[in-house]
């Protein structure tokens, strides 16, 4: 044994030349190490944060997939518990050597002579100096002899460079700790679910027992962790260290991100590199629109509704200040985003159709409308509009069509406006989804068939806010501000919004007490889509435009959910929130629109005071007038295709054709040239060809023009 001893010790002491052999040559070709604050600033994390428009953390999110490394964590707000139990457990002499713990490097060397077990002696700033040069590596699973001195003389560089504090920051923050956690936030959060400063004794060391082997099985862990704690002399430490390792470090771990309230936003501007990014949402109401959202969600949970989503806008800077794509983990699909999803508008397109009407000359808010039995011929087919209730009231306004939401007035005043006038004015509005042609959308269009975004929806209804001015919604503070662009007629827009805002007219459909029904000022519109799909209600104050949609994403229809009794609750309880100090009065009528009373022929409607566009009031009672229709051919349909059935004899077939309204006198004209025919109803005997059928007015105006084949 003493011929072993001392072969050892002979052993260690030629390393020992060797090593001091090397001194000159590696130190002369070493490089000085980078400052602690280059290091800190170029630590990247794993998870970036989405911050609120007043600098609060909403979301944290998840960008590198290769190791989860959090904030770099400032030596002071580590619990003094950890520091002690790394120094412990890493390096004992830690404060007293100057880089090299030359003691226990020999002891290292002796060792590796005469045990198998190896040991690397590697000091705490040793261990930092190889993690700031790739060079220092191992190249293998152990470092070889000139590459461990290279390790000594770049360990002494540093503490030369660098405070002792400053080393020990950066170790805690660099080293990995269990799988894929690495730096001690991670690893604090990730096992035990709190900040670092938090870190009790057994947790401790727990997690400096991890440094030497992160992936070490628990006993392994245990027998290291209760090593160390016997050494504090604390009672029931190894007791409490045992329990804490197997619920600990027997399960998978999981990093609670710091706040979790606003993923889809995060998504969209946490990319580019970034580490932090700022938006324009405001965090209090973030998060009480996604409480409101779910605590409702629970309530209609009975009606077959999953999902829903909550979009607030700044009416004049389009500022978002609220983005809740879904309800979160209760949604039925958390990944998508309810906000961009399209889905069929409803109702909510109305108040454009009304709004191009009144623009136009062809309504006013008490032009009336028949509300009756309504066949549209078209290329497809026959289309029949009906009312939500199968309710037909009879003549209604302007006003009460739209406010009450009611269904065959609003295709009427598509028919008077015309289908592709109100499509492009829907694509002016921003309404992208809208791919297709108008034609394919059809007179259905009015009522909401085609599918749309909240997101659009939203904005679009700010542009009414607005004065009739469309800019684009910004979630970042760093967005582009467009000029606004005058989309709609201002005094159209403020008639508009004045329907909106008529409790009164609404409660034809919708009674005078509801959620759309405010204690101050709003002009709000709900929307049902078909087989009750998707429910909207949409509005705006005198600051904000509220949007709520709810429904199901795999599309599956709800159950007895009404205009005012899904989205609406919500839309109220965000006006509420918006408002609690904050008053919203009417907007004041622009120079040209005018007050004046009007009255119905034989009472149809309750006389009152209404907005017209200066110009355009009635001077006496309103009635029934069909001569405000707008001339426009029935039937056949454009790009009709008829053919001559060989068992009529050919005396006997004749194509009706016909225009409206019927009141008038129109003259047919076929292929350019005048059939002397002037009456709504022509039945022409048909020939084989293509025809281009018109009716003119009596200063030869084309007032509509179809083309059909007969075969």
């Amino acid at each position: 044994m003493k011929t072993v001893k001392w072969t050892g010790i002979v052993l260690s002491i030629i390393l020992l030349i060797l090593i001091l052999s090397q001194l000159f040559s590696a130190s002369a070709g070493s490089k000085s190490p980078p400052s602690f604050e280059k290091v800190r600033d170029a630590y990247k994390k794993s998870d970036m944060l989405l911050l609120d428009r007043h600098g609060e953390v909403i979301h944290e999110l998840r960008v590198d997939k290769n190791g989860r490394r959090l904030e770099w964590t400032s030596l002071k707000d580590v619990s003094p518990a950890f520091i002690k139990a790394v120094i412990q457990a890493e390096d004992k002499r830690f404060f007293s050597h100057h880089g090299t713990d030359w003691y226990s490097l020999a002891a290292s060397a002796f060792q590796n002579i005469t045990s198998k077990k190896l040991r690397g002696a590697s000091t705490i700033t040793m261990q930092v100096a190889s993690s700031l040069d790739k060079k220092l590596k191992p190249k293998g699973s152990r470092r070889g002899l000139v590459q461990k001195w290279q390790q000594i003389v770049a360990g002494l560089a540093l503490e030369k460079a660098w405070h002792k504090e400053e080393i020990l920051e950066a170790y805690i923050n660099l080293i990995s700790y269990r799988g894929e956690l690495q730096g001690i936030s991670a690893a604090s959060r990730g096992l035990f679910g709190k900040e670092p400063s938090g870190l009790d004794e057994a947790e401790s060391f727990l997690l400096a027992s991890l440094i030497t082997s992160p992936n070490a099985s628990v006993n392994m862990i245990i027998r290291r962790a209760c090593f160390f704690g016997n050494t504090t002399h604390l009672p029931k430490i190894t007791e409490r260290i045992k329990t804490l390792a197997v619920e600990k470090l027997g399960s998978p771990y999981y990093v609670r991100p710091a706040a979790a309230f606003a993923p889809h936003a995060a998504h969209m501007l946490l990319k580019d590199g970034r580490t932090n990014a700022f938006s324009t949402i405001d965090g209090k109401l973030q998060r009480f629109a996604c409480e409101m959202l779910n605590h409702y969600l629970t309530l209609l949970k009975g009606s077959n509704v999953s999902d829903g989503a909550i979009l607030v806008a700044d009416n004049k800077t389009g500022e978002i200040f609220a983005y809740v794509g879904n309800s979160g983990s209760s949604s039925s699909a958390p990944w998508v985003d309810g906000i961009k999803a399209r889905r069929q508008a409803g109702s909510t397109l109305k108040p454009f159709l009304y709004g191009l009407a009144i623009e136009r000359g062809l309504l006013t808010t008490a032009s009336i409308l028949e509300d009756s039995p309504l066949h549209v011929t078209t290329s497809t087919g026959l289309y029949v509009p009906r009312n939500y209730d199968n309710i037909f009231r009879g003549p209604v306004s302007a006003r009460t069509a739209l406010s009450a939401s009611i269904n065959i007035p609003a295709v009427r005043t598509l028919l008077l406006v015309g289908l592709n006038p109100f499509f492009e004015r829907l694509k002016n509005l921003g309404f992208e989804s809208l791919t297709e042609e108008a034609e394919y959308y059809g007179y259905s269009i009015a009522l909401g068939s085609a599918d749309i975004t909240l997101y659009e929806l939203v904005n679009a209804y700010r542009t009414l806010a607005d004065k009739g001015r469309w800019t684009n919604l910004r979630l970042s503070p760093d967005d582009k501000i467009q000029r606004p662009i005058q989309v709609l007629d201002k005094n159209a827009a403020f008639i508009v919004s004045h329907i909106l805002s008529d409790r009164e007219a609404r409660s034809t459909t919708f009674g005078l007490e509801n959620p759309l029904s405010t204690r101050f000022w709003t002009a709000v519109k709900t929307g049902t889509s078909k087989d009750m799909r998707d429910n909207w209600c949409v509005g705006y104050s005198g600051r904000y435009t509220v949007g709520v949609w709810v429904g199901n994403f795999s599309g599956e229809p709800m159950r007895d959910v009404s205009g005012i009794s899904g989205a609406a609750p919500v839309w109220l309880e965000i006006m509420n929130y918006l408002h609690t100090a904050l008053p919203s009065n009417p907007p004041k009528p622009p120079k040209g629109v005018v007050f004046t009373n009007v009255s119905f022929h034989h009472d149809m409607e309750t006389s009152r005071e209404d907005c017209f566009i200066e110009g355009t009031e009635p001077l006496l009672e309103v009635r029934l007038n069909t001569s405000q229709q707008k001339p426009h051919i029935i039937y056949p349909a454009d790009e009709t295709l008829i053919s001559i059935d060989p068992e009529i004899p050919d005396e006997l077939q004749r194509v009706p054709f016909k225009f409206q309204p019927s009141t008038r006198e129109y003259e047919w004209v076929l292929n350019n040239k005048k059939t002397g025919v002037s009456s709504p109803l022509f039945l022409w005997k048909p020939e084989r060809g293509r025809y281009e059928l018109s009716i003119v007015d009596k200063q030869n105006y084309v007032l509509d023009s179809v083309g059909f084949v007969v075969r």
